[in-house]
């Protein structure tokens, strides 16, 4: 019978000295953590939203006219106008040609007479002012100049229809090819021209932001065709209205593309930032952790990790504002956490 007692007795104790060591072991695990250290950072909130963008002007250039057509040599390039060619408003962009056309308009005939009317009047005035002519006669020189001069402008704006000039700065953005000094017709498309260096977009906002999104609010710009470039904007208008079928608002974005990153038609993610501040304690959101305690992160200090409680301020889809629970300096865990328990030994790896 003791034996059997001091037999069991040897097995538990066997038992225990291995769970013991287990133990050990297990509590000497360092579980493997990437730390940020805290500094005062920048944070915005804002609103996500897309829209096309379109260009501030536009215009389609027609010809008046049936003529032969004549496209022009751009000055800056040396060579025939082509489409994507950056245009300064009175550049001649194409001559139509008809002699015919042109001999009709009477250009120098009309000057001539505008000469000739314009020494009558004065003439006329001349007489009036020394009794040599009567009231009725005066007036009559007068009508005739202003016939005259109504004439030479006629035929200028007839003029005009044989020079497709630009009206406004901006890009080609479509030019049909015509053959030099073939016959077209009138109401033929010459050349569509926008102006895009400022742009603006129209988007539908959530009912909720309302009272929020105001006129004058920064907006940041991104395409995925420029993923690393952020171009400006602003909020311009704002409807007062709610879509009752959407639960949207309208509003209208100024944008300002000096550089022509963005292009007529695209698709533009917009971020309408509500609220900035400067130099705040910011971290990842991801790395928060819900509990019932409240909203926690791990920190580390020594070797080992310590679970605290913080409160957040401003946030968005990255990042958030820490108002309490953390300080300047100290080490945030930012990766590893999940596995982590309040005084976990720890082994920083980055």
């Amino acid at each position: 019978m003791k034996k059997s007692i001091i037999l069991f007795a040897a097995v538990i104790a066997a038992l225990t000295g291995c769970r013991n060591q287990d133990q050990n072991l297990t509590a000497d695990v360092e579980i493997p953590v990437s730390v940020e250290e805290l500094k005062l950072k920048p944070i915005e909130e804002f609103v996500n939203t897309t829209g096309n963008a379109f260009p501030k002007g536009e215009i389609e250039l027609k010809s008046k006219i049936s003529a032969s057509y004549f496209l022009e040599k751009n000055p800056q390039t040396g060579r025939l106008w082509q489409l994507g060619d950056k245009i300064k408003a009175g550049a001649l962009i194409a001559r139509l040609e008809d002699e015919e056309y042109v001999n009709s308009v009477k250009m120098e005939t009309n000057k001539l007479n505008l000469e000739l009317m314009e020494s009558e009047l004065r003439k006329q005035e001349s007489l009036y002012e020394k009794g040599g002519v009567t009231l009725r006669e005066l007036k009559t020189a007068s009508i005739n100049y202003e016939n005259a001069k109504t004439a030479v402008v006629t035929s200028k704006l007839q003029l005009e229809k044989t020079k497709i000039i630009a009206p406004i700065d901006g890009v080609i953005v479509d030019l049909p090819y015509h053959t030099q000094g073939t016959q077209i017709e009138t109401g033929l498309t010459i050349v569509k021209i926008m102006d895009y260096k400022t742009m603006y977009m129209d988007v539908q906002l959530p009912e909720k932001y309302i009272s929020v999104i105001k006129p004058g609010q920064i907006v940041k710009l991104t395409n995925y065709t420029i993923p690393d470039d952020t171009i400006i904007g602003n909020v311009t208008q704002l409807s007062p209205a709610i879509n009752a079928d959407t639960r949207t608002f309208k509003g209208t974005v100024s944008i300002d593309n000096q550089d022509y990153l963005l292009r007529p038609g695209m698709l533009v993610k917009a971020d309408i930032i509500t609220n900035h501040k400067d130099t705040v304690i910011v971290i990842p959101k991801n790395i928060v952790l819900s509990r019932q305690k409240g909203k926690t992160v791990f920190i580390v200090d020594r070797g080992v990790a310590a679970e605290r409680i913080i409160e957040i301020g401003l946030e968005n889809v990255t990042d958030v504002e820490v108002v309490r629970g953390l300080a300047k300096n100290e080490r945030v865990v930012i990766s590893g956490f999940e596995t982590l328990g309040n005084k976990s030994k720890v082994k920083i790896i980055k």
